[in-house]
C-alpha cells in the first residue's frame, strides 16, 4: 500500500508564507492559547474597587473584587477535499499537482475566508457597543473629509488608549484609500522609486495616521459586516442585509484570531477508498474573539464604519 503523507508538515513553511502574504488579519493571529477541553479556552475577567477616603482616627476601608471565568469556544469548523483521478495525473508530477491545489486553495479560499471572518466578527463586536460604530454612505466620503473622518474613528471612545500604546490597526476600503491619498487636509512626501524595467514609479500611498497603520483592503469581497458561510456553492458570500465596510479599527492586544486545528492531508491512490486517484483533504477549526479590557470588562478596542446601503443577495 502506498504511504500516506501529511503535506502540512512537508510544505508547512511554504504554506504559512502564502497565508502571511495574502491574509490581512495576520497581526491578530495567536498561537498562545491554553486549551482546557476540546474546543474551549477560558479568559478571566476581574473587577476591583477603588480608593476611599482614609480616616485618620484609624481603620481601613474594605474594598471588593469580583472574578469571573468566561469560556470562549472556537466554532468556525470548515473542511474540504479534492480527488485527482489517477488518469489525469501521472505519478511523476502528483506532488506538484497536490502542491498547486494546496497553494491555489490557500490563496483563493482559505486566506480570504479568514479575513472575511475577522472583519465580520470585529464589525459585529463594534456594532454592539455604543459609540464604536457608524454608518456612512460611501458616496459621502470625499478627499476633503476622509482624513478627518478617520481621525475621529481612531479617537472614538477609549481607542486613544490603544493608539497611545501603538496598538491599533486601521483597515480601509480601497476606494477610500484613493481619496485619502488625495486628501487636502495634510501634506505628504512624494518618493520616486525604480522599478524592474528601468522606468520610474511615484509612491504617494498613505501608510499611517498619527502612528496608526492604515491597511488597504483591495479584495472588497471580504470587507462586509456579515457573511453567510453556508453558501450552496461552498466558500462564503455576504449575508442578506449585510453592509459593505468602509473602515475597521482593531487592536491586536484584545482582538485575536485563534486557530485550533489546521489539518492538511494527502493520500496516494490505494491509501483511501474515495476513488482511484490522489486525495487532498483540508480542515480548519478557528475563530475570532474580541476580548474586553482588563479594567471594567468592556469592549473598547474596535470600531467599524459601514456603508448605509444593505446588500441584496
Amino acid at each position: 500500500m502506498a504511504n500516506t503523507v501529511n503535506y502540512a508538515e512537508v510544505w508547512q513553511p511554504e504554506l504559512l508564507e502564502v497565508i502571511r502574504q495574502n491574509t490581512l488579519c495576520t497581526p491578530f493571529i495567536t498561537g498562545s492559547v491554553r486549551w482546557l477541553d476540546a474546543k474551549t479556552f477560558h479568559f478571566t475577567q476581574m473587577n476591583v474597587g477603588g480608593y476611599k477616603n482614609h480616616d485618620r482616627q484609624g481603620g481601613w476601608n474594605r474594598g471588593s473584587f469580583s472574578q469571573v471565568d468566561v469560556p470562549f469556544t472556537v466554532a468556525h469548523d470548515r473542511d474540504i477535499e479534492f480527488l485527482v483521478d489517477k488518469a489525469d495525473v501521472d505519478e511523476s508530477n502528483a506532488a506538484a499537482s497536490i502542491r498547486n491545489i494546496s497553494r491555489t486553495f490557500t490563496q483563493t479560499q482559505a486566506s480570504p475566508e479568514m479575513d472575511a471572518l475577522f472583519f465580520s466578527k470585529v464589525a459585529a463586536a463594534a456594532n454592539a457597543q455604543a459609540g464604536y460604530h457608524s454608518a456612512t454612505a460611501r458616496a459621502d466620503y470625499t478627499r476633503a473629509n476622509v482624513y478627518s473622518k478617520l481621525k475621529a474613528m481612531i479617537s472614538a471612545g477609549k481607542l486613544r488608549r490603544y493608539k497611545a500604546k501603538g496598538a491599533l490597526v486601521v483597515y480601509l476600503a480601497s476606494e477610500l484609500m484613493d481619496l485619502l491619498e488625495q486628501s487636502t487636509d495634510f501634506t505628504r512626501s512624494i518618493d520616486v522609486t525604480r522599478i524592474a524595467d528601468g522606468g520610474e514609479g511615484i509612491e504617494t500611498r498613505v501608510t499611517d495616521i498619527d502612528g496608526v497603520p492604515v491597511m488597504e483592503v483591495i479584495d472588497d469581497e471580504t470587507f462586509y459586516d456579515a457573511f453567510n458561510f453556508a453558501a450552496a456553492a461552498g466558500g462564503f458570500e455576504p449575508a442578506a442585509g449585510a453592509h459593505k465596510l468602509n473602515a475597521v479599527v482593531a487592536s491586536p492586544l484584545t482582538v485575536k484570531v485563534v486557530p485550533k486545528i489546521s489539518s492538511i492531508y494527502y493520500f496516494n491512490p490505494g491509501a483511501h477508498t474515495a476513488g482511484d486517484g490522489y486525495l487532498y483533504q483540508n480542515r480548519a477549526l478557528s475563530d475570532v474573539f474580541v476580548f474586553p479590557n482588563g479594567k471594567d470588562n468592556k469592549i473598547d478596542s474596535v470600531y467599524a464604519d459601514a456603508d448605509t446601503a444593505a446588500v441584496t443577495v
